[in-house]
């Protein structure tokens, strides 16, 4: 059985489940989940998605990367969302894009690591730090064995209200997301090794007179800010007191890898919507 996975991530997590997942299915080819230049024509008996949540919802590039996926209607899909503990309704987001697309998803899971929205406090303690990373372990290796069986399940949702309430929430910001990079800037710290710039999956950060500006294309996955070694990228007014976090099995060649092949495949894109 074929099985390609494709892994969008911004400080790791998601990247280091989607490892852990292609460990486990084995003879599994994991790609990262470019900006798109064109349609992207999939060849495989299974495909996963794997990604952050982001504002309650789907990030504006797994929306793109759906509306441009070419792939026999007959594969078999799954996706994990990787959250900090409100995947709210995201993969049913997703389920009903798919849909729209005459695709099904056949399984969706939450997978739940420390938390990278910094403006709202750190990732919380060691322990619990470890302690998520265990159950995410666990976790995915009962989903690898789900795939490989090519089960059908109901896909992971938050309760009721939460659905309905982050859900209006993300469909209010969603437009907005692109020009969110206005509340970034750099502080006394910054030495201008230009590494915000490098790792950004959006291309959003360009180096002028060695300072960080940011394009107005925001993703809003906080690579930038968790990833800077002076922790001199701020967001608003609070991070500076908060620590920084990035999955501790990822690595900054891991980033710049990612972005890289974002570099590649980046075009201008049209209004997106959720």
């Amino acid at each position: 059985m074929k099985i390609r996975i494709y892994v969008y991530t911004g400080t790791g997590n998601s990247l280091w489940v989607a490892r852990l997942l292609a460990l486990e299915l084995g003879e599994t080819s994991l790609e990262f989940m470019p900006c798109l230049s064109g349609d992207v024509s999939v060849q495989a008996d299974c495909v996963g998605l794997v990604f952050p949540v982001h504002i309650w919802g789907l990030p504006g590039r797994i929306l793109r990367f759906i509306e441009n996926l070419q792939v026999d209607p007959q594969v078999f899909l799954f996706a994990l969302a990787v959250n900090a503990g409100q995947p709210a309704a995201t993969l049913l987001q997703l389920r009903r894009l798919l849909s729209a697309r005459r695709l099904s998803l056949s399984l969706g899971f939450s997978i739940i690591t420390p938390s990278n929205y910094t403006p709202w406090g750190g990732p919380g303690p060691e322990e619990v730090q470890h302690r998520q990373f265990e159950e995410a372990r666990k976790k995915v290796k009962q989903i690898a064995g789900k795939v490989l069986g090519k089960e059908q399940q109901e896909v992971d949702r938050g309760p009721l209200w939460q659905n309905v309430l982050f859900s209006l929430i993300y469909k209010m910001s969603f437009r907005q997301v692109l020009k969110m990079d206005k509340s970034f800037w750099s502080d006394g710290k910054c030495n201008g090794c230009g590494i915000c710039s490098k790792i950004c999956p959006a291309s959003n950060v360009e180096m002028v007179g060695e300072r960080p500006v940011w394009l107005h294309r925001c993703e809003q996955c906080f690579a930038c800010l968790q990833w800077c070694p002076q922790e001199a990228i701020q967001y608003g007014k609070k991070t500076v007191k908060y620590p920084r976090y990035h999955h501790p099995e990822v690595t900054l060649k891991d980033m710049i890898a990612q972005a890289d092949i974002n570099r590649s495949s980046l075009r201008p894109r049209p209004s997106e919507r959720p």
